[in-house]
């Protein structure tokens, strides 16, 4: 009994240290934050500590945590000799500018010191950042610091204040016309440098996007343009390049075919690009201007020396980059159907590829069918027709039969080779699908008694299979067109009449067709004629069928035999080909935006891009005075509310923000970033760095 009660107390015993352990951390209270630390780090008198502390706030941001409360500490160090801490600074307020455009407008004057650097790094750094602040004060100070970078002797400081124009038309279109930032801009399309050529071309299209002033004329591609751009083609980075190749499928070469073939060949080495879109835009622009070329022969030289790089397309081992291929080449063979006429084995189908790409390839190869790679494509075609992806089957058996009607040559082969597939594999999808192809075959070749013998029996034989509306339609209409080749015609139709109620619309429309056609061919059905007109007029809930009945039951009982039979018995049109092809009108755009998102969705960009998308987003213009209190307030707020997250041991310490000490503290904290204000001083005035360096 006494050891039992030893071993509950010492039980006790460790149950109350334990809990007491767990109290005192309780009540030892929260520590220092991580928001704590940083703040300490920025205003540390060393400057490792400091630039260590501005590190770990980037990191912080980078990774989605809002360090915005730290704005003023992170502020502070912006001017510094180091220019890797003065990068991260810059990246921080990029990063805030948006939401908090009042803060930003403290370190204007530090912008503007930095645009006279002798580092030509800081200057398009300072540049650069000044852009990107969305603060409409921001360019009141940004006209002298942009028009002397624009004229920079530093051609990378000149391509930086090239995109910061567009991003001036952006905030103040009046403005940037008012200071000639745009003819300054048009100005640098003749600069000795490529990339500044790039950067303002590409500026001019996105100020020409943004618009609205028709008769603001941006930019105007002449043959001067052109022989710039031509000229620095080869020396530009990728982006520079599509940037260029871009502009030059808007000249217009039409009657100048010696233009047209200078440009085709400067354009023809940018084919062994390794970047594909730089491959797809050359061959945009060597195939909007390959038409103003008289000469047959030299044009088709030029689309063979462009069948390569279209392959190339293909063989890229990115599946998304295939399909991006594929889906220009597709535009391209509609237009051009020879032009990889002899790459069939390019575009078979892998084991590895993805479905998406499987169907991308089937639809290129049926294009490039003709009567010399038949038997190969159709063997391919045998081999896809048995795998086990649905899609990818009716794909291929569809394909087979596309090939059927494209080559007259090739329909024997085909039949067969469907009829093989559907003993070897049935199933309801493929004898299904076997059913639509075969009758889409029998209307491109009417009147070929062969081809009936050879197609009839195959669908006769898997009629009861049947079940797809499409499938059901053709086979009713083999019935009412090719009647004597059923032996058991009668209990054929008549199975597909007493069943007449429960099919759709235009399978009704169909029966009602052909049992019509059939009594008039042969003569000898009036009783199911008769019966299917009563069931259509009578019990028939669809307006279309009750009328068609009607119209054939007047018809039939007018007793005008030869009026009956020039209307019922009417053959429809043959059709010509089972490929989806575009119009010309849509072809003739998508040629034009080829490379761009119109060749993937095969639609012109007006149709899923918003008109707005590119019209310049009003912004409030605030007052510099009504900034610097917006400023100064925040600053003050975040002072205070800074303390929330110092969770420090001495929780003895009582803080109170309305006494006068702290308050002043917050004053003398914005009387040191005075220096970074230029609210006080005239925009041409220049301070030294000095001044913000005696902070630390």
């Amino acid at each position: 009994m006494n050891i039992n009660k030893k071993s509950i107390n010492k039980n006790l015993i460790k149950l109350n240290s334990v809990v007491e352990r767990r109290l005192r951390k309780f009540l030892s209270g929260p520590k220092k934050g991580e928001t704590f630390e940083l703040k300490n780090g920025l205003v540390s008198q060393y400057k490792h500590e400091r630039k260590d502390a501005i590190q770990r706030v980037i990191q912080a941001m980078t990774v989605g945590k809002d360090v915005s409360s730290l704005f003023p500490d992170v502020l502070k160090n912006i001017a510094t000799y180091d220019l890797e801490q003065k990068k991260l600074v810059y990246l921080y307020l990029m990063n805030y500018a948006k939401s908090h455009p009042e803060l930003c407008i403290l370190a204007v004057n530090t912008f503007v010191q930095d645009t006279e650097d002798p580092n030509p790094l800081i200057r398009a750094l300072a540049i650069r950042t000044m852009g990107c602040i969305r603060v409409a004060k921001m360019v009141d100070y940004i006209e002298t610091p942009l028009t002397r970078t624009l004229k920079d002797e530093n051609p990378y400081v000149r391509k930086t204040a090239a995109i910061c124009v567009a991003k001036l038309f952006d905030l103040n279109p009046e403005m940037c016309v008012e200071f000639g930032f745009l003819e300054d801009l048009k100005k640098l399309l003749n600069d000795s440098n490529p990339m500044v050529i790039a950067n303002s071309i590409n500026a001019l299209y996105e100020i020409r996007d943004m618009n609205q002033d028709p008769n603001l004329e941006i930019l105007t591609i002449n043959g001067d343009v052109v022989k710039s751009l031509l000229l620095c083609l080869n020396e530009c980075t990728e982006w520079g390049r599509i940037t260029i190749l871009t502009t030059l499928t808007e000249y217009s070469t039409q009657g100048k075919a010696d233009e047209a073939n200078h440009i085709i060949e400067r354009v023809i080495p940018q084919l062994q690009h390794v970047n594909p879109s730089v491959v797809l835009s050359s061959i945009k622009a060597i195939l909007c201007h390959v038409e103003s070329i008289n000469v047959t022969a030299q044009r088709q030289s030029i689309l063979k020396k462009s069948s390569a790089p279209l392959v190339s397309l293909v063989s890229s081992s990115i599946p998304e980059a295939q399909y991006v291929g594929l889906k220009n080449i597709r535009i391209i063979l509609e237009k051009y159907p020879n032009i990889l006429s002899k790459e069939l084995r390019v575009f078979f189908i892998k084991y590895s590829d993805p479905l998406y790409l499987k169907l991308e390839k089937l639809d290129i190869m049926i294009r490039l069918a003709n009567e010399s790679n038949s038997d190969l494509l159709l063997g391919e075609l045998r081999e896809y027709s048995m795998e086990f992806e649905p899609a990818l089957v009716t794909k291929a058996i569809k394909s087979i039969g596309a090939v059927a009607i494209k080559l007259s040559g090739s329909v024997v082969k085909a039949v067969n080779l469907l009829n093989d597939i559907i003993d070897q594999r049935g199933g309801e999808l493929i004898i299904n699908e076997s059913v639509i192809v075969l009758t889409n075959t029998l209307r491109r070749y009417p009147g070929k008694n062969d081809i009936a013998s050879l197609i009839i029996p195959i669908i006769s034989n898997h009629s009861s299979t049947l079940d797809k509306n499409e499938a059901l339609a053709g086979f009713v209409w083999i019935l009412g067109e090719y009647p004597k080749y059923f032996s058991n015609l009668h209990s054929k139709l008549e199975s597909l009449i007493n069943e007449f109620l429960n099919y759709d619309s235009i399978l009704q429309l169909n029966i009602l067709t052909t049992t019509v056609k059939i009594n008039l061919a042969l003569g000898q059905y009036n009783d199911l004629l008769q019966k299917v007109l009563d069931v259509a007029t009578k019990e028939c809930e669809n307006a279309d069928v009750r009328d068609k009945a009607y119209i054939y039951w007047r018809l039939l009982s007018s007793g005008n035999e030869a009026l009956q039979k020039k209307i019922i018995l009417a053959k429809l049109p043959p059709i010509e080909s089972t490929i989806p092809v575009f119009n010309s009108h849509l072809l003739e755009t998508l040629m034009k935006e080829l490379s761009t998102l119109s060749s993937v969705y095969h639609k012109p960009a007006k149709t899923f891009i918003d008109p707005s998308a590119y019209s310049r987003a009003p912004i409030e213009f605030n007052q510099g005075e009504d900034l610097k209190d917006i400023a100064e307030q925040k600053i003050i707020e975040n002072s205070r509310n800074e303390d929330l997250l110092n969770f420090d041991d001495d929780d003895d310490e009582e803080i109170d923000y309305n006494s006068s000490a702290n308050n002043g503290g917050v004053n003398d904290f914005l009387s040191e970033l005075n220096d970074l204000n230029l609210f006080n001083s005239k925009p041409t005035e220049k301070k030294s760095n000095s001044d913000l360096l005696d902070l630390f």
